[in-house]
Protein backbone atom coordinates (compact mmCIF):
# COMPACT_ATOMS: atom_id res chain seq x y z
CA UNK A 1 0.00 0.00 0.00
CA UNK A 2 2.81 2.09 0.76
CA UNK A 3 4.14 1.97 -2.70
CA UNK A 4 0.80 2.99 -4.11
CA UNK A 5 0.15 5.64 -2.11
CA UNK A 6 3.49 7.36 -2.90
CA UNK A 7 3.34 8.30 -6.39
CA UNK A 8 -0.43 9.97 -5.67
CA UNK A 9 1.32 12.33 -3.03
CA UNK A 10 4.33 13.39 -5.10
CA UNK A 11 1.84 14.13 -7.84
CA UNK A 12 -0.19 16.62 -5.14
CA UNK A 13 2.85 18.23 -4.17
CA UNK A 14 3.15 19.35 -8.06
CA UNK A 15 -0.36 20.36 -8.36
CA UNK A 16 -1.39 23.86 -7.50
CA UNK A 17 -4.11 24.18 -4.55
CA UNK A 18 -5.44 27.58 -5.08
CA UNK A 19 -5.53 29.90 -7.60
CA UNK A 20 -6.35 33.82 -6.60
CA UNK A 21 -8.03 36.57 -8.39
CA UNK A 22 -7.18 39.30 -6.04
CA UNK A 23 -3.99 39.90 -6.94
CA UNK A 24 -2.92 41.99 -9.11
CA UNK A 25 -1.13 40.57 -12.65
CA UNK A 26 2.56 39.28 -11.93
CA UNK A 27 5.28 41.72 -12.52
CA UNK A 28 8.08 39.84 -14.28
CA UNK A 29 11.50 40.34 -12.28
CA UNK A 30 13.88 41.74 -14.67
CA UNK A 31 17.77 42.48 -14.48
CA UNK A 32 16.58 46.71 -14.33
CA UNK A 33 14.54 45.15 -11.35
CA UNK A 34 16.95 43.76 -9.13
CA UNK A 35 19.44 45.85 -9.88
CA UNK A 36 17.25 48.82 -8.49
CA UNK A 37 14.17 47.48 -6.28
CA UNK A 38 11.29 49.06 -5.39
CA UNK A 39 11.44 49.47 -1.66
CA UNK A 40 7.76 48.02 -1.10
CA UNK A 41 9.59 44.73 -2.84
CA UNK A 42 11.96 41.91 -1.27
CA UNK A 43 12.99 40.43 -4.19
CA UNK A 44 16.13 38.97 -3.14
CA UNK A 45 17.83 37.21 -0.41
CA UNK A 46 19.36 40.63 0.49
CA UNK A 47 17.09 42.83 -0.75
CA UNK A 48 19.32 43.83 -3.22
CA UNK A 49 22.73 42.71 -5.21
CA UNK A 50 24.94 44.45 -2.88
CA UNK A 51 23.65 42.19 0.03
CA UNK A 52 22.61 45.02 2.32
CA UNK A 53 19.67 43.38 3.89
CA UNK A 54 18.18 47.01 4.31
CA UNK A 55 15.14 48.40 2.99
CA UNK A 56 14.28 52.60 2.63
CA UNK A 57 10.50 51.52 3.97
CA UNK A 58 9.97 53.94 7.32
CA UNK A 59 5.97 53.65 8.20
CA UNK A 60 7.35 51.47 10.86
CA UNK A 61 9.99 53.44 12.60
CA UNK A 62 11.90 54.17 16.11
CA UNK A 63 8.35 56.08 16.97
CA UNK A 64 5.83 53.15 16.55
CA UNK A 65 7.85 50.12 16.26
CA UNK A 66 6.07 49.19 19.63
CA UNK A 67 2.75 49.21 18.40
CA UNK A 68 4.16 46.25 16.21
CA UNK A 69 1.23 43.20 15.92
CA UNK A 70 1.42 40.17 14.48
CA UNK A 71 -1.03 40.30 11.77
CA UNK A 72 -1.03 36.92 10.45
CA UNK A 73 0.77 33.33 10.90
CA UNK A 74 1.29 30.23 9.12
CA UNK A 75 2.67 26.70 10.04
CA UNK A 76 5.34 24.88 8.12
CA UNK A 77 4.48 21.43 9.25
CA UNK A 78 8.12 21.52 9.22
CA UNK A 79 10.70 20.71 11.91
CA UNK A 80 14.61 22.21 11.63
CA UNK A 81 15.93 25.27 10.79
CA UNK A 82 13.77 27.39 8.68
CA UNK A 83 16.41 30.30 7.32
CA UNK A 84 14.73 31.62 4.39
CA UNK A 85 13.54 35.07 4.34
CA UNK A 86 10.09 35.53 3.06
CA UNK A 87 10.23 37.13 -0.73
CA UNK A 88 7.68 39.20 -2.10
CA UNK A 89 6.65 40.67 -5.29
CA UNK A 90 4.00 42.90 -6.30
CA UNK A 91 1.90 41.13 -3.31
CA UNK A 92 3.07 37.65 -3.58
CA UNK A 93 5.34 36.31 -1.14
CA UNK A 94 7.55 32.88 -1.55
CA UNK A 95 8.92 30.63 1.36
CA UNK A 96 10.97 27.78 1.56
CA UNK A 97 11.42 25.52 4.57
CA UNK A 98 13.86 22.14 5.28
CA UNK A 99 12.83 19.19 3.15
CA UNK A 100 12.88 21.51 -0.38
CA UNK A 101 9.69 22.95 0.26
CA UNK A 102 7.99 26.17 -1.45
CA UNK A 103 4.98 27.90 -0.24
CA UNK A 104 3.56 30.95 -2.10
CA UNK A 105 0.93 33.12 -0.39
CA UNK A 106 -0.91 36.17 -0.91
CA UNK A 107 1.18 38.75 1.03
CA UNK A 108 -1.38 40.91 2.75
CA UNK A 109 -3.66 38.05 3.93
CA UNK A 110 -1.59 35.18 4.52
CA UNK A 111 -3.74 33.03 2.01
CA UNK A 112 -2.30 30.32 0.78
CA UNK A 113 -1.60 30.03 -2.82
CA UNK A 114 0.48 26.81 -3.86
CA UNK A 115 2.98 24.67 -2.42
CA UNK A 116 5.76 22.49 -3.80
CA UNK A 117 7.81 19.71 -2.03
CA UNK A 118 10.77 18.07 -4.33
CA UNK A 119 11.41 14.55 -3.39
CA UNK A 120 14.61 13.40 -2.68
CA UNK A 121 15.90 9.82 -2.78
CA UNK A 122 15.11 8.06 0.33
CA UNK A 123 18.84 6.95 1.38
CA UNK A 124 19.85 10.61 1.16
CA UNK A 125 20.94 11.68 4.59
CA UNK A 126 20.51 15.52 5.11
CA UNK A 127 23.68 16.87 7.30
CA UNK A 128 22.22 20.34 7.22
CA UNK A 129 17.59 19.80 6.74
CA UNK A 130 17.36 23.44 6.11
CA UNK A 131 17.27 26.14 2.57
CA UNK A 132 17.94 29.71 2.76
CA UNK A 133 15.22 30.79 -0.16
CA UNK A 134 14.46 31.37 -3.73
CA UNK A 135 15.42 33.32 -6.15
CA UNK A 136 13.10 35.15 -8.83
CA UNK A 137 13.58 36.11 -12.59
CA UNK A 138 11.02 36.14 -15.25
CA UNK A 139 7.89 34.72 -14.26
CA UNK A 140 9.79 31.80 -12.63
CA UNK A 141 11.29 30.75 -9.17
CA UNK A 142 14.35 28.98 -8.72
CA UNK A 143 15.08 26.35 -6.22
CA UNK A 144 18.35 24.86 -5.10
CA UNK A 145 17.52 21.07 -3.65
CA UNK A 146 19.73 19.11 -1.23
CA UNK A 147 19.82 16.31 -3.40
CA UNK A 148 21.78 18.88 -5.44
CA UNK A 149 19.09 19.92 -7.83
CA UNK A 150 18.20 23.35 -9.10
CA UNK A 151 14.55 23.79 -9.44
CA UNK A 152 12.12 26.44 -11.88
CA UNK A 153 8.88 26.60 -10.92
CA UNK A 154 6.22 28.86 -12.70
CA UNK A 155 5.98 31.49 -9.86
CA UNK A 156 2.39 32.17 -10.34
CA UNK A 157 0.99 28.33 -10.56
CA UNK A 158 4.01 26.53 -8.44
CA UNK A 159 3.64 24.50 -11.84
CA UNK A 160 7.30 22.51 -11.97
CA UNK A 161 8.96 23.67 -15.31
CA UNK A 162 12.78 22.17 -15.83
CA UNK A 163 14.83 20.55 -12.97
CA UNK A 164 18.58 20.16 -13.76
CA UNK A 165 20.94 17.78 -11.56
CA UNK A 166 23.78 19.91 -10.67
CA UNK A 167 26.05 17.48 -8.78
CA UNK A 168 26.13 13.82 -7.52
CA UNK A 169 24.55 13.61 -3.96
CA UNK A 170 25.95 10.04 -3.31
CA UNK A 171 29.03 11.73 -3.38
CA UNK A 172 28.12 14.51 -0.51
CA UNK A 173 27.21 17.05 -2.79
CA UNK A 174 23.99 18.77 -1.58
CA UNK A 175 22.48 23.13 -1.45
CA UNK A 176 21.06 24.48 0.94
CA UNK A 177 21.53 28.33 -0.53
CA UNK A 178 19.45 30.80 -2.73
CA UNK A 179 20.09 30.78 -6.19
CA UNK A 180 21.53 34.67 -7.51
CA UNK A 181 20.11 35.53 -10.46
CA UNK A 182 21.40 37.76 -13.30
CA UNK A 183 21.74 38.57 -16.65
CA UNK A 184 19.62 35.54 -17.75
CA UNK A 185 21.55 32.78 -15.37
CA UNK A 186 20.97 31.39 -12.50
CA UNK A 187 24.13 31.04 -10.10
CA UNK A 188 24.07 28.13 -7.12
CA UNK A 189 26.87 26.85 -5.26
CA UNK A 190 27.37 23.40 -3.61
CA UNK A 191 27.98 22.17 0.20
CA UNK A 192 29.22 18.88 0.89
CA UNK A 193 32.97 19.95 2.34
CA UNK A 194 32.53 17.60 4.97
CA UNK A 195 31.79 15.15 2.65
CA UNK A 196 35.46 15.45 0.65
CA UNK A 197 33.64 17.36 -2.66
CA UNK A 198 35.27 19.88 -4.82
CA UNK A 199 33.30 23.22 -4.30
CA UNK A 200 32.20 24.66 -7.40
CA UNK A 201 30.12 27.78 -8.55
CA UNK A 202 27.80 26.97 -11.91
CA UNK A 203 25.18 29.30 -13.86
CA UNK A 204 22.46 28.30 -15.43
CA UNK A 205 20.58 29.21 -18.37
CA UNK A 206 16.79 30.49 -16.41
CA UNK A 207 14.96 29.21 -19.40
CA UNK A 208 16.24 26.01 -20.15
CA UNK A 209 18.06 25.09 -17.34
CA UNK A 210 21.61 24.14 -19.24
CA UNK A 211 24.38 24.84 -17.81
CA UNK A 212 26.49 27.70 -19.20
CA UNK A 213 30.05 27.23 -17.15
CA UNK A 214 31.27 26.39 -13.82
CA UNK A 215 34.06 27.47 -11.62
CA UNK A 216 35.75 24.80 -8.72
CA UNK A 217 36.54 26.86 -5.91
CA UNK A 218 39.54 24.40 -5.38
CA UNK A 219 42.29 24.95 -7.82
CA UNK A 220 43.19 21.90 -9.50
CA UNK A 221 46.74 21.31 -11.35
CA UNK A 222 47.53 23.85 -14.09
CA UNK A 223 45.04 26.22 -13.14
CA UNK A 224 46.40 29.60 -11.15
CA UNK A 225 46.53 28.56 -7.74
CA UNK A 226 46.69 24.63 -8.16
CA UNK A 227 49.90 24.43 -6.57
CA UNK A 228 48.76 25.35 -3.12
CA UNK A 229 47.06 21.67 -2.98
CA UNK A 230 49.92 18.78 -2.37
CA UNK A 231 49.56 15.63 -4.85
CA UNK A 232 45.81 15.11 -5.53
CA UNK A 233 44.35 16.77 -2.27
CA UNK A 234 42.21 19.15 -4.17
CA UNK A 235 39.93 16.57 -6.12
CA UNK A 236 38.26 16.40 -1.93
CA UNK A 237 39.63 19.55 -1.26
CA UNK A 238 36.26 21.19 0.18
CA UNK A 239 35.58 24.78 -0.27
CA UNK A 240 31.95 24.63 -0.47
CA UNK A 241 29.58 27.54 -1.47
CA UNK A 242 26.53 27.87 0.53
CA UNK A 243 25.27 31.09 0.99
CA UNK A 244 23.90 33.43 -1.99
CA UNK A 245 26.50 35.43 -3.72
CA UNK A 246 26.38 39.43 -3.92
CA UNK A 247 26.95 41.27 -7.55
CA UNK A 248 28.03 44.34 -8.60
CA UNK A 249 26.25 45.16 -12.36
CA UNK A 250 28.88 47.89 -13.01
CA UNK A 251 31.53 45.22 -13.46
CA UNK A 252 29.57 42.30 -14.15
CA UNK A 253 31.27 40.37 -11.50
CA UNK A 254 29.89 38.24 -8.81
CA UNK A 255 31.48 37.65 -4.90
CA UNK A 256 30.76 34.49 -3.78
CA UNK A 257 32.11 33.27 -0.33
CA UNK A 258 33.90 29.60 -0.31
CA UNK A 259 33.79 28.07 2.92
CA UNK A 260 36.65 26.13 4.58
CA UNK A 261 39.08 22.92 3.06
CA UNK A 262 38.54 19.72 3.98
CA UNK A 263 39.76 17.34 6.03
CA UNK A 264 39.69 20.22 8.77
CA UNK A 265 43.45 19.26 9.96
CA UNK A 266 45.42 21.52 7.59
CA UNK A 267 48.55 19.13 8.07
CA UNK A 268 46.94 16.88 5.60
CA UNK A 269 47.01 19.57 2.84
CA UNK A 270 49.81 21.43 3.23
CA UNK A 271 49.97 24.81 1.22
CA UNK A 272 47.75 27.73 0.93
CA UNK A 273 44.80 25.99 -0.46
CA UNK A 274 43.19 28.63 -2.80
CA UNK A 275 40.77 29.11 -2.93
CA UNK A 276 38.91 27.76 0.34
CA UNK A 277 38.44 30.68 3.05
CA UNK A 278 38.37 33.08 0.67
CA UNK A 279 36.42 35.71 -1.55
CA UNK A 280 36.56 35.11 -5.15
CA UNK A 281 34.99 37.38 -8.19
CA UNK A 282 33.59 35.58 -10.99
CA UNK A 283 32.27 37.29 -14.59
CA UNK A 284 28.93 36.29 -14.59
CA UNK A 285 28.78 35.67 -18.40
CA UNK A 286 32.01 33.87 -18.42
CA UNK A 287 31.94 32.53 -15.24
CA UNK A 288 36.35 33.28 -15.17
CA UNK A 289 38.17 34.12 -11.90
CA UNK A 290 38.86 37.76 -12.10
CA UNK A 291 39.97 38.18 -8.33
CA UNK A 292 40.11 36.85 -4.89
CA UNK A 293 41.19 37.46 -1.36
CA UNK A 294 41.63 34.62 0.81
CA UNK A 295 41.23 35.45 4.67
CA UNK A 296 43.18 33.22 6.17
CA UNK A 297 45.35 30.09 4.50
CA UNK A 298 45.22 26.98 5.18
CA UNK A 299 42.53 26.44 7.27
CA UNK A 300 41.98 24.28 10.52
CA UNK A 301 39.28 25.63 12.48
CA UNK A 302 36.53 25.27 10.32
CA UNK A 303 36.14 28.94 9.67
CA UNK A 304 33.96 28.74 6.66
CA UNK A 305 34.27 32.47 5.20
CA UNK A 306 30.81 31.64 3.12
CA UNK A 307 29.19 35.24 3.92
CA UNK A 308 29.28 37.38 0.75
CA UNK A 309 30.52 40.49 1.34
CA UNK A 310 28.74 43.50 1.26
CA UNK A 311 29.39 46.18 -1.61
CA UNK A 312 29.45 49.24 -0.02
CA UNK A 313 30.97 52.72 -1.19
CA UNK A 314 32.85 54.58 1.67
CA UNK A 315 35.13 56.80 2.65
CA UNK A 316 37.94 56.27 4.98
CA UNK A 317 40.86 58.60 5.06
CA UNK A 318 39.95 60.98 2.61
CA UNK A 319 39.86 58.51 -0.21
CA UNK A 320 36.62 56.75 -1.23
CA UNK A 321 36.73 53.13 -1.64
CA UNK A 322 34.10 50.90 -3.46
CA UNK A 323 34.42 48.50 -1.00
CA UNK A 324 33.98 44.71 0.22
CA UNK A 325 32.85 44.33 4.22
CA UNK A 326 32.99 40.78 5.33
CA UNK A 327 32.66 39.87 8.99
CA UNK A 328 34.92 36.99 8.83
CA UNK A 329 34.52 33.57 10.69
CA UNK A 330 38.08 33.94 11.76
CA UNK A 331 36.96 36.88 14.32
CA UNK A 332 38.20 39.73 12.12
CA UNK A 333 36.15 42.59 10.13
CA UNK A 334 37.63 43.12 6.73
CA UNK A 335 37.54 45.63 4.55
CA UNK A 336 38.62 45.36 1.16
CA UNK A 337 38.58 47.43 -2.17
CA UNK A 338 36.49 45.92 -5.37
CA UNK A 339 37.79 46.92 -9.15
CA UNK A 340 36.70 45.73 -12.37
CA UNK A 341 39.18 42.63 -11.71
CA UNK A 342 41.36 42.25 -8.86
CA UNK A 343 40.36 42.82 -4.85
CA UNK A 344 42.94 44.57 -3.29
CA UNK A 345 43.82 44.62 0.68
CA UNK A 346 42.26 47.98 2.88
CA UNK A 347 42.48 46.73 6.56
CA UNK A 348 41.45 44.11 9.07
CA UNK A 349 40.73 44.21 12.75
CA UNK A 350 39.37 41.70 15.56
CA UNK A 351 35.70 42.30 16.25
CA UNK A 352 35.10 39.39 18.67
CA UNK A 353 38.15 37.65 21.01
CA UNK A 354 40.79 36.04 18.39
CA UNK A 355 43.93 34.10 19.98
CA UNK A 356 44.96 32.63 16.48
CA UNK A 357 45.66 35.77 14.76
CA UNK A 358 49.56 36.93 15.60
CA UNK A 359 49.53 39.85 12.60
CA UNK A 360 47.75 40.88 9.23
CA UNK A 361 50.46 41.97 6.95
CA UNK A 362 49.58 45.91 6.30
CA UNK A 363 49.83 45.56 2.25
CA UNK A 364 48.13 42.09 1.53
CA UNK A 365 46.25 41.03 4.53
CA UNK A 366 47.75 37.66 5.04
CA UNK A 367 47.62 36.40 8.83
CA UNK A 368 50.38 34.96 10.56
CA UNK A 369 49.28 32.33 13.36
CA UNK A 370 50.38 31.15 16.51
CA UNK A 371 51.79 27.69 16.66
CA UNK A 372 49.73 26.58 19.64
CA UNK A 373 46.55 27.79 18.23
CA UNK A 374 46.55 25.59 15.12
CA UNK A 375 45.37 22.30 14.95
CA UNK A 376 46.96 19.36 13.56
CA UNK A 377 46.48 15.63 13.30
CA UNK A 378 47.19 14.17 16.92
CA UNK A 379 47.39 17.59 18.35
CA UNK A 380 44.83 19.14 20.69
CA UNK A 381 44.28 22.93 20.90
CA UNK A 382 42.08 25.10 21.83
CA UNK A 383 41.60 28.67 20.01
CA UNK A 384 39.07 31.71 19.85
CA UNK A 385 36.69 32.04 18.25
CA UNK A 386 34.74 28.55 18.23
CA UNK A 387 34.87 26.42 15.25
CA UNK A 388 31.17 28.61 14.73
CA UNK A 389 33.01 31.82 14.55
CA UNK A 390 32.49 35.18 15.67
CA UNK A 391 29.97 35.29 12.83
CA UNK A 392 28.77 32.27 11.37
CA UNK A 393 26.51 32.45 7.85
CA UNK A 394 23.23 34.74 9.21
CA UNK A 395 24.66 37.50 7.32
CA UNK A 396 24.83 41.29 8.63
CA UNK A 397 23.21 44.27 7.29
CA UNK A 398 24.31 47.94 6.12
CA UNK A 399 22.05 51.06 6.57
CA UNK A 400 23.12 53.97 4.42
CA UNK A 401 20.76 56.36 6.31
CA UNK A 402 23.08 55.47 9.78
CA UNK A 403 25.93 54.74 7.81
CA UNK A 404 26.59 51.79 10.00
CA UNK A 405 27.43 47.85 9.29
CA UNK A 406 25.24 45.50 12.19
CA UNK A 407 27.33 42.07 13.21
CA UNK A 408 25.33 39.41 14.40
CA UNK A 409 28.47 37.78 16.80
CA UNK A 410 29.28 35.37 19.00
CA UNK A 411 31.96 36.75 21.10
CA UNK A 412 34.02 35.66 24.24
CA UNK A 413 33.73 31.90 22.68
CA UNK A 414 36.10 29.61 22.42
CA UNK A 415 36.96 25.45 21.27
CA UNK A 416 38.84 22.59 21.91
CA UNK A 417 39.66 20.40 18.92
CA UNK A 418 41.60 16.77 18.80
CA UNK A 419 42.82 16.35 15.43
CA UNK A 420 42.78 12.37 13.89
CA UNK A 421 43.20 10.89 10.70
CA UNK A 422 40.61 11.27 7.92
CA UNK A 423 39.82 8.41 5.33
CA UNK A 424 38.01 9.51 2.49
CA UNK A 425 35.10 6.89 1.10
CA UNK A 426 33.03 8.50 -1.59
CA UNK A 427 29.66 9.72 0.39
CA UNK A 428 30.84 9.91 3.81
CA UNK A 429 31.84 12.30 6.44
CA UNK A 430 35.64 13.15 5.78
CA UNK A 431 36.67 15.41 8.51
CA UNK A 432 39.81 15.01 10.95
CA UNK A 433 37.87 15.55 13.83
CA UNK A 434 35.44 13.12 15.94
CA UNK A 435 31.78 13.64 15.91
CA UNK A 436 31.83 13.51 19.52
CA UNK A 437 34.35 16.33 19.59
CA UNK A 438 32.14 18.25 17.60
CA UNK A 439 29.75 18.62 19.57
CA UNK A 440 31.14 19.30 22.55
CA UNK A 441 34.06 21.47 21.01
CA UNK A 442 33.04 24.96 23.27
CA UNK A 443 34.93 26.22 26.14
CA UNK A 444 34.13 29.09 28.55
CA UNK A 445 35.77 31.38 30.65
CA UNK A 446 34.66 33.73 32.98
CA UNK A 447 33.32 36.38 30.05
CA UNK A 448 31.88 33.49 28.01
CA UNK A 449 29.31 32.66 31.24
CA UNK A 450 28.63 36.29 31.23
CA UNK A 451 27.83 37.21 27.69
CA UNK A 452 28.30 35.33 23.99
CA UNK A 453 25.72 36.76 21.60
CA UNK A 454 26.15 40.48 20.70
CA UNK A 455 24.82 42.68 17.90
CA UNK A 456 27.23 44.86 16.75
CA UNK A 457 27.33 48.49 15.09
CA UNK A 458 30.73 49.44 13.41
CA UNK A 459 31.39 52.71 11.55
CA UNK A 460 33.29 51.80 8.58
CA UNK A 461 35.07 54.56 7.81
CA UNK A 462 36.31 54.82 11.29
CA UNK A 463 36.86 51.49 11.72
CA UNK A 464 35.18 52.06 15.58
CA UNK A 465 32.31 49.91 17.39
CA UNK A 466 29.40 52.77 18.14
CA UNK A 467 27.25 50.11 20.20
CA UNK A 468 26.92 46.64 21.69
CA UNK A 469 23.63 44.76 22.72
CA UNK A 470 24.43 41.29 24.27
CA UNK A 471 22.88 38.41 24.99
CA UNK A 472 23.46 35.90 27.86
CA UNK A 473 24.22 32.61 25.13
CA UNK A 474 24.14 32.32 21.25
CA UNK A 475 22.86 34.79 18.46
CA UNK A 476 22.41 33.27 15.04
CA UNK A 477 19.95 36.27 14.09
CA UNK A 478 20.10 36.83 10.31
CA UNK A 479 19.96 40.94 10.44
CA UNK A 480 17.26 43.78 8.47
CA UNK A 481 17.90 47.40 8.94
CA UNK A 482 15.44 50.06 7.46
CA UNK A 483 14.83 53.43 6.52
CA UNK A 484 12.65 53.60 9.97
CA UNK A 485 15.81 53.65 11.28
CA UNK A 486 15.42 49.86 12.81
CA UNK A 487 17.84 46.83 13.09
CA UNK A 488 15.55 44.01 13.83
CA UNK A 489 16.63 40.52 14.25
CA UNK A 490 16.35 37.20 16.27
CA UNK A 491 18.70 34.45 16.76
CA UNK A 492 18.40 33.62 20.98
CA UNK A 493 17.43 30.80 22.80
CA UNK A 494 14.86 32.65 24.42
CA UNK A 495 12.82 32.44 20.81
CA UNK A 496 12.35 36.84 20.72
CA UNK A 497 12.45 38.49 17.75
CA UNK A 498 13.94 41.90 18.52
CA UNK A 499 13.70 45.92 16.91
CA UNK A 500 16.56 48.10 17.69
CA UNK A 501 16.90 51.13 17.50
CA UNK A 502 19.51 51.79 14.50
CA UNK A 503 21.43 54.24 16.09
CA UNK A 504 21.75 54.02 19.39
CA UNK A 505 21.36 49.94 19.52
CA UNK A 506 18.40 50.50 22.45
CA UNK A 507 15.80 47.64 22.60
CA UNK A 508 12.77 49.13 21.41
CA UNK A 509 9.90 46.21 20.95
CA UNK A 510 10.70 42.31 21.31
CA UNK A 511 7.94 39.74 20.88
CA UNK A 512 7.96 35.64 22.07
CA UNK A 513 7.86 33.41 18.90
CA UNK A 514 7.50 29.54 18.97
CA UNK A 515 10.43 28.70 18.40
CA UNK A 516 14.03 30.56 17.97
CA UNK A 517 14.63 33.11 15.33
CA UNK A 518 17.34 32.24 12.81
CA UNK A 519 14.83 32.75 9.62
CA UNK A 520 16.64 35.68 7.39
CA UNK A 521 13.35 38.93 8.32
CA UNK A 522 12.43 40.98 5.50
CA UNK A 523 10.22 43.74 4.94
CA UNK A 524 7.28 45.05 2.23
CA UNK A 525 4.73 47.36 1.24
CA UNK A 526 0.72 46.48 0.35
CA UNK A 527 -1.38 49.24 -0.15
CA UNK A 528 0.46 51.70 1.74
CA UNK A 529 0.92 49.17 4.72
CA UNK A 530 4.20 48.32 6.17
CA UNK A 531 4.80 44.55 7.07
CA UNK A 532 7.90 43.02 8.32
CA UNK A 533 7.99 39.12 8.17
CA UNK A 534 10.56 36.31 9.45
CA UNK A 535 10.52 32.36 9.82
CA UNK A 536 10.82 31.27 13.44
CA UNK A 537 12.29 27.23 13.37
CA UNK A 538 15.27 26.54 15.26
CA UNK A 539 17.46 23.63 14.56
CA UNK A 540 20.73 22.82 12.62
CA UNK A 541 23.90 24.28 13.74
CA UNK A 542 22.13 26.84 16.10
CA UNK A 543 20.64 23.71 17.90
CA UNK A 544 24.26 21.90 17.48
CA UNK A 545 25.77 25.00 19.08
CA UNK A 546 23.24 24.82 21.90
CA UNK A 547 23.97 21.34 22.36
CA UNK A 548 27.53 22.23 22.87
CA UNK A 549 26.45 24.81 25.19
CA UNK A 550 24.21 21.99 27.00
CA UNK A 551 27.81 20.20 27.83
CA UNK A 552 29.94 22.76 29.69
CA UNK A 553 27.14 24.56 31.52
CA UNK A 554 25.00 23.91 34.51
CA UNK A 555 21.80 23.62 32.78
CA UNK A 556 19.96 22.41 29.96
CA UNK A 557 17.94 25.05 27.68
CA UNK A 558 14.99 23.21 25.48
CA UNK A 559 14.39 25.01 22.51
CA UNK A 560 10.74 24.53 21.02
CA UNK A 561 11.08 22.84 17.04
CA UNK A 562 8.92 23.65 14.71
CA UNK A 563 8.51 26.31 11.85
CA UNK A 564 6.12 29.50 11.66
CA UNK A 565 6.22 32.39 9.40
CA UNK A 566 5.37 35.32 11.43
CA UNK A 567 4.15 38.84 9.84
CA UNK A 568 4.10 42.11 11.56
CA UNK A 569 2.30 45.32 10.89
CA UNK A 570 1.22 48.12 13.18
CA UNK A 571 -1.51 48.27 15.09
CA UNK A 572 -4.33 50.42 13.89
Amino acid sequence: MKNKIRPLVAALALTPLLATAALPQYAPVTDIRLANPEPQNWLSYRGNYASWGYSSLKQINTQNVAKLKLAWAYSTGMTEGHQSPPIVNNGYMYITTPNNQVIAFEAATGKELWRYKKTIPEELQQLHPTNRGVALYGNKLYLATTDATLVALDAVTGKELWKTAVADWKKGYYMTLAPLAAKGKIMVGSSGGEYGIRGFVAAFDAETGKEAWRTHTVAGPGEPGGDTWPADTYKRGGGSVWITGSYDPDTNLAYWGVGNAGPWMPDTRAGDNLYANSTIALDVDTGKLKGYHQYHWNDGWDWDEVSAPLLIDVERNGKKIKSLVHAGRNGYLWLLERTNSKINFVDAWPYVTQNVFKSIDPKTGRPTYDPARTPGTGKTVNFCPSLWGGKDWPPEAYNPGTGLLYIPANNNLCSELTGEPAKYNAGELYIGVSIDNILTNVRMDDKARKHVGEVQAWDIKTGKKVWTHTYPEMNWGPLLTTGGNLVFGGGTNDRKFRAFDATNGKLLWEFPTNSGVTGVPSTFEIDGEQFVAVQSGWGVDAQRMQGAFDAVLPHKTVVPQGGVLMVFKLEQ
